[in-house]
């Protein structure tokens, strides 16, 4: 499948995954494979972290106002903070309520309505999302979502308060917002974990609950971090070394020895959980690799934007989506 068409499977792609997985990491590296096949790439911050800022060179975070971060020719990534507050504002603002809105909001309005309706805060939010879909500046809007836990119950706001709201503008707007999250040819959930035993299994529990719960349709599985074996690694230390005509004392080869194994161990961890993932949530997976670096900025933005890349080629055209 080539990235244009793996793109077009949804307007919105929602990244999603538990703490510390990378799931901003691949939310930027979506929007650059995205971008450098031509399309206008929408990226939406929701946590005011500047890490996505970053990762394209740009000082972060980002404010309300578009910023660009990537330009290419044609396509290219903007990105913006989605706040509650600020959602609130351009809501009231479209409802004629433009002279008193900022009064409303700085008086601490929205948590007052956040504690009589709950789930308000997250539908303003995905209404924008939704607005900016339908408005059609952009080819892709890649959101990248709360950690799992608040993920699951950020997409099942708009029911939540679809069921409580007996009428008017409020359950309008959650019923838009639901429509959207349940058309997959609009929006689809994008799911990240590590190759690891805790992540993998939160990621298929949360991949259930976002079905059974929110009823938005999953994308491929990302996994980040997954590391390679390095050729020669089952090759004992003073196999290599005698090969290489190089004399080590014993207590370099044992050293030697036990970093081997012990990337062996990983990798085998690793493939046991790759395994599992693909036994119990049958969905394609992505792979990103592991960067030997502190901090994710362009040039290892795009490494892992190929290595997307050169994932979704190998998916099939009609990949079993579920």
């Amino acid at each position: 499948m080539d990235v244009a068409s793996f793109c077009a499977q949804s307007k919105v792609l929602v990244v999603a995954g538990k703490g510390g997985v990378g799931k901003t990491t691949a939310s930027a590296a979506l929007a650059m494979l995205a971008a450098r096949s031509g399309l206008r790439v929408l990226l939406v911050e929701l946590e005011g972290r500047p890490a996505l800022a970053r990762a394209f060179g740009a000082s972060g975070p980002l404010d309300y106002d578009e910023a660009e971060l990537w330009k290419g020719d044609p396509g290219g990534v903007r990105g913006r903070w989605i706040t509650p507050d600020d959602a609130l504002l351009e809501y009231l603002a479209d409802h004629g309520f433009q002279r008193v809105s900022r009064r409303l909001v700085s008086a601490g309005v929205i948590d007052v309505v956040a504690t009589a309706i709950p789930g308000i805060r997250d539908v303003l939010v995905l209404g924008k999302v939704k607005q900016l879909e339908r408005s059609g500046d952009s080819d892709l809007l890649i959101v990248d979502a709360p950690a799992t836990g608040h993920a699951v119950t950020f997409l099942t706001s708009a029911s939540g308060l679809l069921d409580a709201a007996r009428g008017g503008p409020v359950r309008a707007q959650a019923a838009d917002v639901l429509e959207m999250l349940n058309d997959p040819a609009r929006c689809r959930v994008l799911l990240v974990t590590l190759p690891e035993e805790l992540p993998v299994s939160e990621t298929i529990e949360a991949a259930y609950r976002v079905e059974d719960e929110a009823g938005v349709q999953l994308g491929p599985v990302v996994v980040n971090g997954v590391e390679s074996v390095v050729p020669g690694l089952s090759t004992a230390a003073a196999e290599a070394a005698a090969a290489a005509g190089v004399v080590l004392e014993e207590a370099d080869l044992r050293a030697l020895d036990a970093s081997r194994e012990f990337a062996l161990g990983r990798h085998e961890v690793q493939e046991a959980q790759l395994a599992r993932l693909a036994a119990e949530l049958p969905l394609p997976q992505l792979e990103m690799p592991a960067l030997a670096t502190p901090a994710i900025g362009p040039a290892e933005l795009d490494v892992l934007a190929t290595a997307l890349g050169e994932s979704i080629g190998r998916l099939h055209e009609d990949a079993p989506w579920r």
